[in-house]
C-alpha cells in the first residue's frame, strides 16, 4: 500500500510518499522564506507560494521515490485546520490527482497528521496520551484509535508555539522564534526572573500562555528608558536569561497539566503505555527531556517523531492518509476544506476536563 501526501496548511509546501511498511519512499519540502520580514505568516503570500511550488514539490518527491503516479494507491492532503488559502491549494491538487488517476482521495485533519506521526518511527499502540503542541494548537488528548480522540485539555488563549514566537519577536530574535529561544536559553539563568504559571491550580488540564507572554513583555519594557518595548536596552545575557526563564516556565506549565492527564489516563486506560509529544514545539529538546523524565516517573514510555518531522511536512500527512486509507476512511471529491476542524468534535470529553474547543 502506497500513499502520496500533500501538506500546505501554513507556510510549508510538502509532499511525501510512504508505504505500509513504514518506509518513506520519497519526500520534498519547500519552506517559505517570504514571511520572515513580517515576523509571521501572511496568509495571502503563503497561498500564492503554495500554488507556485506544489507541482514541483510533488514532481521532486516522485523522482526521489523512483515511482510513477500510477503506482500510488491513494492521494491524501491536509484538509484543515489551517490557513484556508493554502489548504485549498493542497486539497484541490490532491483531488485533481485522485480524479485523473482514479485513485481514492483522503482528507487528512492536520492535527491528526501530527497526532499519528510518531507511529511511523516508533512502536506505539493505541491508546496513548498525546501532547500536541505547535504554533497554532496546544492540546492534551487520548489517542484511542485512528479517527478517535478524547480531548482532556486545550489552551484557552495562545498556543505554546505562538507564545514562543511572540516572545522572540519582543526580543528581536526573528521568526520562527522557538529555535532561537531554545538556543539562547541554553546560556541563560532560568532563575533570574519570576514568571507566572497561568491556570496551574485550575484543577483541570487546560492551559494558558497569554499571561506568561504579557509578563515577559513587562520585563522587556522595564529595560526601556521610556517604557516602549521597541526601545528596550537588553544585553545579550539579559536576553538569554529571559529566554531561559520563559522556556522553563512554559515547560513547567505543560508538565504540570500533563501530570493530571497522566493520572486520568492510567486510571481509565490502564492498557495504555505511551506518552507522546508532537507538533512544532516538540522539536524543543528541553521540553523533550522534561517529558521523558515525567513519563519515566509514571512508568510510561516516552515517544516523539524525529525532530525534522515535528514541524509541518508531507510525511506526516502521507502517513495519516495511509492509516485512514487502510481503515477505508476515504472522502468524496465534494469534500470542503475546513479552516477549523477540532479533532474530537464527535468524541466524548473526559469528566471534569473542561476542554474548550480550539
Amino acid at each position: 500500500m502506497i500513499v502520496l501526501g500533500i501538506e500546505s496548511s501554513c507556510d510549508d509546501t510538502g509532499a511525501a510518499i510512504v508505504n505500509d511498511s513504514k518506509e518513506i519512499l520519497g519526500e520534498a519540502l519547500q519552506s517559505q522564506e517570504e514571511h520572515k520580514q513580517y515576523g509571521g505568516v501572511v496568509p495571502e503570500i503563503a497561498a500564492r507560494a503554495h500554488l507556485e511550488h506544489v507541482d514541483e514539490i510533488i514532481s521532486v518527491c516522485l523522482q526521489r521515490a523512483h515511482i510513477n503516479l500510477k503506482d500510488i494507491d491513494a492521494v491524501a492532503a491536509s484538509a484543515g485546520p489551517g490557513l484556508i488559502g493554502g489548504v485549498v491549494v493542497g486539497v484541490m491538487t490532491a483531488k485533481a490527482l485522485s480524479l485523473a488517476l482514479n485513485k481514492p482521495f483522503v482528507a487528512v485533519n492536520h492535527l491528526e497528521a501530527h497526532a499519528l506521526c510518531a507511529r511511523i518511527a516508533n512502536d506505539i499502540c493505541f491508546p496513548y496520551l498525546l501532547l500536541l503542541v505547535s504554533g497554532g494548537h496546544c492540546q492534551i488528548l487520548v489517542v484511542k484509535d485512528v479517527g478517535s480522540y478524547e480531548r482532556l485539555g486545550t489552551t484557552i488563549d495562545d498556543a505554546a508555539g505562538e507564545a514562543f514566537d511572540k516572545v522572540a519577536k519582543m526580543l528581536n530574535l526573528g521568526y520562527p522564534g522557538g529555535p532561537m529561544i531554545e538556543k539562547l536559553a541554553s546560556t541563560g539563568d532560568d532563575s533570574r526572573f519570576t514568571l507566572p504559571h497561568p491556570l496551574i491550580n485550575s484543577g483541570d488540564c487546560n492551559l494558558s500562555f497569554s499571561g506568561l507572554k504579557t509578563a515577559v513583555r513587562k520585563i522587556v519594557e522595564s529595560y526601556s528608558p521610556d517604557g516602549i518595548l521597541e526601545h528596550a536596552l537588553l544585553s545579550k545575557q539579559d536576553t538569554a536569561d529571559i529566554c531561559a526563564c520563559f522556556q522553563t516556565t512554559a515547560t513547567d506549565c505543560l508538565v504540570k497539566k500533563l501530570e493530571a492527564a497522566i493520572k486520568y489516563f492510567k486510571q481509565k486506560y490502564p492498557q495504555g503505555q505511551d506518552l507522546v509529544v508532537s507538533g512544532g514545539v516538540a522539536a524543543n529538546t528541553y521540553l523533550r527531556s522534561a517529558l521523558k523524565t515525567l513519563a519515566s516517573r509514571y512508568d510510561l514510555t516516552f515517544a516523539a517523531p524525529p525532530i525534522r518531522f515535528c514541524t509541518d511536512n508531507g510525511v506526516m500527512v502521507a502517513w495519516a492518509g495511509l492509516e485512514r486509507f487502510r481503515k477505508c476512511y476515504t472522502n468524496s471529491l465534494d469534500f470542503k476544506p475546513r479552516p477549523r476542524w477540532p479533532l474530537d468534535e464527535s468524541a466524548p470529553k473526559a469528566p471534569g476536563a473542561g476542554g474548550v474547543k480550539a
